[in-house]
């Protein structure tokens, strides 16, 4: 069974993107240390990337080359996607994705982009395991690391690691158990 991770940078008042959709702020880390938690590091492990249609049509505005080559990426959304900019499946129904992932054993999951879509798998109890890099910038406003849904969840911290320039990285498990 697939392990279906998160893996995100956030300001440390709790924002991923500004109001314009901008990451130059994220950008300006580039080249930040994480040794072992380094994302090329992470990526290696990934057999699957899962996105919403929001991180798509914003990776694709960019003019950087399809990252995913290697892996396999689904996109949620309804609407049709006119020229993918890289190989890419489309999914609409969570649910029906959910099982889809949870059967795969060719590797694990990471559910990429804005909290949107992790917080659809955070709320069907879909979510393992989340990385959160807390960088030392106050955004002041933009797009939430998780939109307020209502949704309440218990995690257990599995690591705690200052790193560099400042950043802090989080590393929770979801405990599934309490939920039912």
């Amino acid at each position: 069974m697939a392990r279906i991770l998160g893996y995100i940078a956030t300001s440390l008042d709790g924002f991923i993107a500004t109001e314009e959709d901008s990451l130059d702020w994220l950008f300006a880390y580039d080249d930040l240390e994480l040794g072992e938690h380094d994302y090329r590091k992470f990526i290696k492990r990934i057999r699957t990337v899962v996105m919403g249609r929001d991180t798509y049509d914003f990776l694709e505005k960019d003019g950087s080359p399809w990252a995913y080559d290697e892996q396999r990426v689904l996109v949620v959304t309804s609407r049709p996607i006119a020229a993918p900019k890289g190989p890419l499946e489309r999914r609409s129904d969570i649910d029906e994705l959910i099982t889809e992932l949870r059967d795969l054993s060719d590797g694990d999951v990471w559910v990429l982009g804005g909290g949107k879509l992790q917080m659809a798998f955070i709320e069907r109890c879909a979510l393992d395991e989340i990385e959160i890099y807390v960088m030392p910038e106050l955004l002041g406003g933009g797009r939430p690391l998780f939109p307020p849904t209502g949704v309440r969840k218990g995690l257990r911290l599995l690591e705690a690691t200052p790193l560099d320039q400042g950043c802090v990285r989080l590393h929770y498990a979801f405990d599934h158990a309490a939920d039912l």
